[in-house]
């Protein structure tokens, strides 16, 4: 086994889910930490992993440059779970609410993952022990997200004000962040697969992001390779810890994600130059629905 897929299963194992102290009340979303994450009070409670030590630093960084968008590291109560402050507002679990399907919740994802990206800018990663990094050429920069799904975000009042969920945190890039983000918020995948009001969107709504994000031309140029590759990495993320017995994982794939993730990454090969061509337009030009331009 690869030093790579040792690090996802150290950091995916499934461990026993602990009974409940009176005070305590079960977090939902989420798959990795499913029934071991709860609130007490103003605090959230959540299972140490072997790099917490290199998340708690990241938190501490971020309350030092005063970012708002990510919850406090308090310390470790008896039972030797990190405790952080608890983010008040609202995370999109399903069934998603329509909202949060919205191009302006979509809006505030960019902005706030780009307030992210420059908090984080100025920290240095070096001492600490990380999960696994993105593969290259996306790896070894800021110190990444790397999993901005939905259920990671928390909303007020219709806008993204917070990331949460910090686990898969490591030295990787800009362009990395926005194509897992973009991979999931437009989303980008066939549209059979797609059972909201985003159906037939994605390419109006991956416009949208990059240019709400700002992202640059030399990124723009190589989002789409980010995306295929940022999709393989979480499938390998998730199939590593299914293959080292986490059941809630397993149940994902077997649920129909296995089959929906092979379809989706041929989508995105079949795909591939108009959504380059798409994205590398000049933020000038105007954003459509996909009219004209529809993927296969």
């Amino acid at each position: 086994m690869s030093a790579r897929r040792r690090t996802q299963l150290d950091e995916t194992r499934e461990a026993p889910v602990p009974e409940r102290s009176d005070g305590e009340v079960l977090l939902e979303g989420g798959t990795a930490n499913r029934g071991r994450v709860v609130r007490v009070g103003d605090t959230v409670r959540r299972p140490r992993r072997p790099t917490s030590a290199a998340t708690h630093a990241l938190l501490h960084h971020l309350a030092d440059v005063g970012f708002s968008g990510a919850p406090r590291f308090l310390g470790i109560d008896e039972q030797g779970r990190e405790v952080l402050s608890y983010v008040h507002g609202v995370a999109v679990t399903p069934p998603y609410p329509e909202w949060a399907l919205s191009d302006e919740a979509l809006v505030s994802v960019a902005h706030l993952l780009r307030d992210y990206h420059c908090a984080v800018a100025g920290f240095d990663p070096r001492p600490h022990a990380w999960s696994a990094s993105p593969p290259p050429p996306f790896a070894g920069g800021l110190v990444s997200h790397n999993d901005p799904n939905l259920d990671n975000v928390v909303f007020r009042d219709g806008r993204a004000v917070a990331l949460i969920d910090f686990d898969l945190a490591s030295p990787g890039s800009r362009v990395w962040d926005v194509a897992c983000a973009v991979r999931l918020w437009a989303p980008l995948r066939p549209a059979r697969y797609v059972d909201d009001s985003r159906r037939g969107r994605a390419l109006a709504r991956l416009l949208l992001f990059a240019d709400s994000y700002g992202l640059g031309a030399r990124d723009r140029a190589r989002l789409v390779q980010a995306v295929l590759q940022n999709h393989d990495w979480c499938y390998d993320v998730i199939g590593t810890a299914a293959s080292g017995g986490h059941a809630a994982f397993s149940a994902y794939l077997q649920s129909g994600a296995g089959e929906r993730a092979q379809h989706t990454r041929q989508w995105y090969l079949d795909n591939t130059a108009l959504l380059t061509e798409l994205v590398t337009r000049s933020r000038a030009t105007p954003t459509r629905t996909g009219s004209g331009h529809r993927p296969r």
